[in-house]
C-alpha cells in the first residue's frame, strides 16, 4: 500500500510502499478514502509524544480518517466488511496512521459508523477538530445569553465550536481575519473581531467591560502567556485552552476556572458528531483536497497555521 512516512523524528515525509496490515484480535482493517490533516500530525512527527508512546518506524503519518471496513480480525462483532467508517487511527506503537491507503483500528476504539450520505471527505475532517469543538463547548458550560470569546476561530476546531456555542443560545465572538467575516457569521458568530487590526483583548475589553463568561483559546502555545485572555474572563468565568499553556492555580486565585484541554472521541461522540453533520446542522469547510502523493508538500502549508478551513488527503 501507498503511505505517508517519516523514518525518524524531524525527517522529511515521503512516499512509500508498506505491506497491508493484518487485523488481529479485536481489530478491523480499513480501507481509506480520506484522511483529515490536523497540525497535530506534524506535532507527532516532530516528537512531541517522543517521551510519552513508543513509535515504530517507520511511521505512517496521520489520524483522522474514514474509508470502510476491509476485513474483521477474531472476535470483531462490532463491525463488518462493508461498513462505513470514520474515526481516529493513529497507532504509534504499530507505525500505523491515516496517511494511507489502509490501516487497522480496535473494534471499541475511536471509531463509528457513518450514514451513506456523508461523503468520505467531511468525515474524515471531523474526528480531531469537531470533537474537540463539541467537548470544549461542553466544557464552557454556557447558557442562553453567557458570551464566549474562541480565539483562533478561523481554522477547523474553532469554524465547530462557533456552531456548538450559537446552538446553546450563547452570544460567540470569535476572532479571525476579516476575509472570513461574513462565513463566521453565516456559522453563527454573533461577532468577528479581526485580530490584525488592533490587539483582541483591546477590542473585547472595549465592547465587554465588564468581561465575558468564557474563553476558548485554540492559539497560545504550552509555556505562552495566557494573562491577556484571562484579563478577559469575569470572576467565576472560564478559561479553556488547547495547548496545555495554563496554570490553573494561578487563575484560580483570580476567580477563574482555567481547563487544559484535551479530546476524548469516543464512539458515541462520533457518532453523534457524524449525524450533526449529515443532517447539515454541522457545516464543515474544506479548505483544500489533495491527493496522497502530494501530503508531503502539503504539510508545508499546514505549519504556516493560516487554512481557513480542513484540508483533506485522498489516498
Amino acid at each position: 500500500m501507498k503511505a505517508v512516512v517519516i523514518t525518524d523524528f524531524r525527517t522529511q515525509p515521503t512516499i512509500a510502499d508498506l505491506p497491508v496490515p493484518e487485523p488481529g484480535p479485536g481489530q478491523v482493517l480499513v480501507r481509506l478514502y480520506a484522511a483529515g490533516l490536523n497540525p497535530f500530525d506534524w506535532k507527532v512527527a516532530d516528537g512531541a509524544l517522543a517521551d510519552a508512546v513508543p513509535h515504530a518506524f517507520p511511521l505512517v503519518m496521520g489520524s483522522d480518517g474514514a474509508g470502510v471496513v476491509e476485513k474483521t480480525g477474531p472476535g470483531v462483532t462490532r463491525f463488518h466488511a462493508g461498513d462505513r467508517v470514520y474515526g481516529q487511527f493513529m497507532r504509534l506503537e504499530q507505525g500505523l496512521g491515516s496517511y494511507a491507503e489502509y490501516t487497522l483500528a480496535e473494534e471499541n476504539g475511536a471509531i463509528a459508523a457513518i450514514p451513506g450520505s456523508l461523503p468520505f471527505t467531511v468525515a474524515a475532517a471531523l474526528p480531531t477538530a469537531s470533537v474537540t469543538a463539541y467537548q470544549a463547548v461542553e466544557a464552557a458550560k454556557l447558557s442562553s445569553g453567557q458570551t464566549l470569546l474562541i480565539n483562533g476561530a478561523g481554522g477547523g476546531v474553532g469554524q465547530s465550536a462557533i456552531q456548538f456555542a450559537a446552538q446553546t443560545g450563547a452570544v460567540v465572538l470569535a476572532t479571525a481575519t476579516a476575509n472570513q467575516v461574513d462565513h463566521l457569521r453565516e456559522l453563527g458568530a454573533h461577532t468577528v473581531i479581526d485580530f490584525t487590526a488592533a490587539p483582541t483583548h483591546e477590542q473585547v475589553a472595549a465592547a465587554h467591560p465588564g468581561g465575558v463568561d468564557a474563553v476558548l483559546d485554540l492559539i497560545t502555545p504550552a509555556g505562552g502567556d495566557p494573562t491577556t485572555l484571562a484579563g478577559l474572563v469575569r470572576p467565576g468565568g472560564i478559561l479553556i485552552n488547547t495547548n496545555y499553556a495554563l496554570d490553573p492555580a494561578t487563575l484560580a486565585a483570580r476567580g477563574i476556572v482555567g481547563i487544559n484541554f484535551g479530546n476524548s472521541p469516543t464512539p458515541e461522540v462520533l457518532a453523534a458528531i457524524a449525524e450533526l453533520a449529515d443532517t447539515g446542522k454541522l457545516r464543515v469547510h474544506i479548505d483544500a483536497e489533495v491527493p496522497l502523493h502530494e501530503a508531503p508538500t502539503t504539510l508545508t502549508h499546514a505549519r504556516t497555521g493560516h487554512a481557513r478551513g480542513k484540508t483533506v488527503i485522498v489516498p
